[in-house]
């Protein structure tokens, strides 16, 4: 489907702000936007109330369209993480969302083997046994598919709502994998033993090795994917300036005066 002049201007705006092109506290004002990007004042409107939803920028109509710190941005939707990647940030990205992985995933497929649904465990076997398949074949598009489909599923199948909501996250950190180039032409034995593991574990009902297992393919992921962040420094913290963070009265920039466009 060809992208619309709001997608495009949105993925511009998107990405400018999280690689700093647009620093925090610059000023837009809406029809320097509009003449800057070749689109209608509407379209400018429906781009910055999707970027007030992410957090990325505050709109009042006396001021303009400020960018907020980092520290407002919604870090866990799937547009900020891949604007994220997008502009360079693979490294620090990955790392971050690895590391939540390995936090969830383990503790969710423990979940799911103690309260999956039959039909559920069903799935997550048929998916597995598909992988290692497909995963022999060499097809990665087709595995990555199935990839995200069984992590999908056993966060679902852990009956917590909250782990749930984190599938477009890890759909979005697994296709980052593979489209960096960071995934094997055929994924390693083992890991596709893993995942038969933990699917199995989670049909027996046996919540200790479902969490072993589902460990392990956490530390194999790890192990593969640090170089992509071994140099890259953590955040010691990111700014603390809370500002206000608050949605104005509509997009700003009708008839104000002054402001800068960042560009």
């Amino acid at each position: 489907m060809a992208e619309t002049l709001h997608d495009q201007l949105l993925q511009a705006l998107g990405t400018r702000i999280v690689s700093g092109e647009l620093p925090e506290g610059s000023v837009l004002l809406a029809d320097n936007v509009a003449g800057e990007h070749g689109v209608s004042r509407p379209v400018v409107r429906e781009a910055v109330r999707v970027l007030q939803s992410l957090g990325l920028v505050a709109a009042t109509k006396r001021v303009g369209i400020r960018v907020l710190p980092p520290t407002q941005w919604n870090l866990y939707d799937p547009l900020v993480i891949r604007w994220r990647i997008a502009v360079g940030s693979t490294g620090g990205q990955l790392r971050s969302l690895t590391e939540l992985r390995s936090a969830v995933e383990p503790k969710a497929a423990e979940m799911a083997a103690e309260h999956r649904e039959d039909r559920m465990a069903v799935r997550i076997l048929d998916l597995a046994a598909e992988m290692r398949t497909v995963g022999r074949s060499g097809d990665l598009h087709r595995f990555l598919e199935l990839d995200i489909a069984f992590h999908s599923l056993v966060l679902e199948a852990s009956g917590n709502e909250m782990f749930v909501q984190l599938d477009s996250l890890v759909a979005e950190v697994l296709t980052a994998r593979t489209e960096q180039g960071l995934m094997p032409e055929r994924p390693h034995e083992d890991a596709l033993a893993l995942h038969l593991a933990v699917a199995e574990a989670i049909w027996e009902r046996d919540a200790g090795a479902a969490h072993s297992a589902m460990d392990r393919i956490m530390r194999r992921t790890v192990a593969e994917v640090s170089k992509t962040w071994s140099h890259v420094p953590r955040p010691s913290v990111l700014a603390t300036d809370g500002g206000d963070g608050a949605a104005g009265e509509g997009v700003a920039g009708e008839g104000v005066a002054g402001g800068t466009l960042g560009a």
